[in-house]
């Protein structure tokens, strides 16, 4: 069984400290001490078998030195999610390689109507490889291979597979998973592992690789090398089908692209929030939920990072993904879905374990898929927009999906709701919501008038004047900025999306006060909160830090009123707040630069990748690179005649 506390004999690392690995199926978290300590199979929302970030006793797997020591370099392989460590030991240097592999298809994916699926070069092989050389001197290794599986409550009960005990195989009596074991070097089993050591000299290699679902890894350093290439090879591949810009910010989109790649379950397109669920938005306390899950709102924030990459194919995929959900959907449209589309994500705690550094309780599932959210209608219309823009049409197909989705927000707009923040306090008339509800009719305008339904057209436009109208009238305060909620003065950072989602012209008076004021009044050391939970009713207790996604839509904000210098100085901030791998969570506290929340945040990297385009774009490289997709300038015939607030 898991611990109970906090205070044993070994740490927590710093979320920072983590690095990802990924293969389109499930993800791993690997610490610095090299102890995979995050690990869920056969899917990234399945049950933990290595679980140590939220339980020290919940299962990890570390390969490594014996000698107990911090890393002389850590980095990824450029280009690729292998993850590469450095150990400098008494004895010599060791160079240790981690990768989740990934290989070609045998066969052709089939296409699944009504939206036929882009051909993936990838498969998962679901094989862990870890490769070991040592490169000077002589390095005593260790494997240590202790799964819990169920989240840790169940251990796993191992036997020797071979005669020279270079195999092991891990049971789980709970559910129908078994984890093999392969090395290179022998293995024997004890309290629950699986454990081996051995001294590589200079020039020689090990190999460790664990594998589950029938896969057959590599038993040989050459056989190792090979597959670790092919990996390597196919996220380069993947990477260069892309479309940088000529910067020296172009690192950062290229990571940020990786890990988005890495957050997406291939078999359905569907890409995840976080990899992780539980860790903390405040140290210790109560603010703990599972990201492992599709959200609606992520999809048009998706599409924007990757159509401005030219990552049209994984663009597509997580668009039809969405579009396929909401098509078969009875009900109004869930806020979030599973990977593979399911529709009820029930919450509960798993109280045996004691949370990331105490932070209780630890959460699987989430209830907010029940709230009512009234942004799921704008953004899925604006998705549904970049996606027409890109393929220069409107499949058929998402016409219906189109109409269903617009009368939804007509009918709901004018009704409270749980806001995109899905505060679980009281519903409320939430500004963004209403703005989000005009974006559906906006753009549902626009699609319309593709479609030539004129009559669809003309309802639609006269609806989005009227919510233009209403929200201009109710949600601006005495500043000239955009406010919280109708009746509030509270500032709220989702109202930077008002300039993002071409509410009104940039230089318009309420952007430009909306802006400046979330600049200067709800940010902490120049990076941006949510909002001030003293002045908001979200339902918890306790502090949050600082949403490195707001800080990102701050410097795009600041990038379309004209403020080019502030943008670029507050944006290079945030990008020295990266990880050392290059990777964020979900929030920051701005004073120790710690990461808090759920890790890597898929909403922190499509942020990212929009604010470092806005700034190369400010910097005037006139042809370079194409601005990022999204709604033009509202057409005459579109616009609203709203007076001035």
């Amino acid at each position: 069984m898991p611990t109970k506390g906090t205070t044993g004999e070994e740490r927590f690392p710093p979320i920072e400290d983590f690095g990802m690995l990924a293969d389109g199926e499930v993800l791993a978290l690997v610490a610095s001490s090299g102890a995979v300590e995050w690990l869920c199979a056969p899917r990234m929302d399945s049950p933990s078998m290595f679980g140590a970030i939220l339980d020290r006793g919940a299962g990890s797997f570390r390969v490594g030195p014996r000698e107990t020591c911090v890393p002389a370099a850590r980095r990824y392989v450029p280009g690729t999610l292998v993850l590469e460590t450095t150990w400098m030991t008494s004895g010599g240097w060791l160079v240790v390689r981690d990768a989740l592999l990934v290989g070609p298809w045998e066969d052709e994916p089939v296409d699944v109507p009504p939206y036929p699926r882009q051909a993936r070069p990838e498969r998962a092989e679901h094989v862990l490889l870890r490769t070991l050389r040592c490169e000077q001197g002589a390095v005593e290794i260790v494997v240590d291979c202790k799964p819990a599986f169920g989240y840790g409550l169940r251990p796993a009960a191992w036997t020797i597979a071979d005669d020279d005990r270079r195999r092991a195989r891990a049971h789980d009596s709970g559910a129908a998973l078994s984890l093999d074991l392969a090395a290179t070097l022998p293995l024997h089993v004890a309290d629950g592992g699986a454990h081996g050591t051995a001294v590589l000299q200079q020039g020689e290699e090990a190999v460790v690789a664990l594998s589950w679902g029938g896969a057959r890894p590599p038993r040989s350093v050459a056989g190792a090398e090979e597959r670790l290439l092919r990996t390597q090879d196919f996220w380069r591949g993947w990477l260069a089908g892309g479309s940088f810009p000529d910067h020296p910010w172009r690192q950062h989109l290229q990571r940020s692209a990786l890990v988005l790649k890495g957050l997406i379950y291939a078999p359905t397109g569907a890409m995840i929030a976080a990899g992780t669920t539980s860790l903390p938005e405040t140290p210790g306390g109560e603010r703990n939920w599972d990201y492992r899950y599709t959200w609606i709102r992520d999809a048009t924030f998706a599409l924007w990072g990757l159509y401005t990459l030219g990552l049209d194919a994984d663009a597509d995929d997580f668009m039809r993904f969405v579009a396929e959900v909401a098509i078969e959907e009875r009900d109004p449209l869930h806020i979030m879905y599973g990977i593979g589309g399911e529709r009820s994500l029930p919450e509960r705690t798993l109280d045996h374990l004691s949370g990331y550094e105490g932070a209780r309780p630890v959460r699987v599932g989430n209830e907010a898929y029940r709230q009512s959210q009234h942004d799921v209608w704008g953004m899925l219309l604006d998705s549904i927009y970049l996606h027409t823009k890109d393929l220069d049409e409107l499949p058929g197909w998402l016409w219906p999906l189109v109409e269903q989705q617009v009368d939804q927000a007509l009918q709901h707009w004018r009704e409270p709701d749980h806001g995109i923040w899905e505060v679980r306090g009281a519903p409320r008339h939430f500004t963004s919501s209403k703005l989000l509800c005009w974006v559906a009719a906006d753009r549902g305008a626009r699609l319309a008038r593709r479609q030539g339904a004129s009559e669809r057209a003309a309802d639609w436009r006269a609806a989005a004047a009227e919510i233009h109208a209403d929200i201009c009238r109710n949600g601006v305060d005495e500043r000239g900025a955009f406010v919280q909620h109708y009746g509030s003065t509270a500032l709220d950072a989702s109202c930077l999306l008002f300039v993002l989602l071409r509410f009104l012209p940039p230089e318009d008076p309420r952007i430009v006060a909306t802006v400046h004021a979330i600049a200067d009044e709800l940010t902490d050391e120049e990076h941006v909160l949510r909002y001030r939970v003293e002045e908001t009713d979200d339902g918890l207790a306790g502090e949050e830090g600082t949403f490195v996604i707001c800080s990102f839509w701050l410097v795009s904000a600041l990038a379309e009123i004209g403020e080019a210098d502030r943008a670029r100085r507050l944006c290079e901030k945030l990008l020295n707040h990266a990880s050392p791998l290059g990777l964020y969570a979900e929030e920051l506290d701005p004073h120790t630069g710690r990461h808090l929340g759920n890790f890597p945040q898929a909403f922190s990297h499509l942020a990212l990748i929009n604010a470092v385009i806005h700034v190369v774009r400010a910097e005037d490289h006139p042809g370079r690179f194409a601005p990022p997709p999204r709604a033009e300038a509202v057409p005459p015939e579109l616009a609203p005649e709203v007076k001035p607030a």
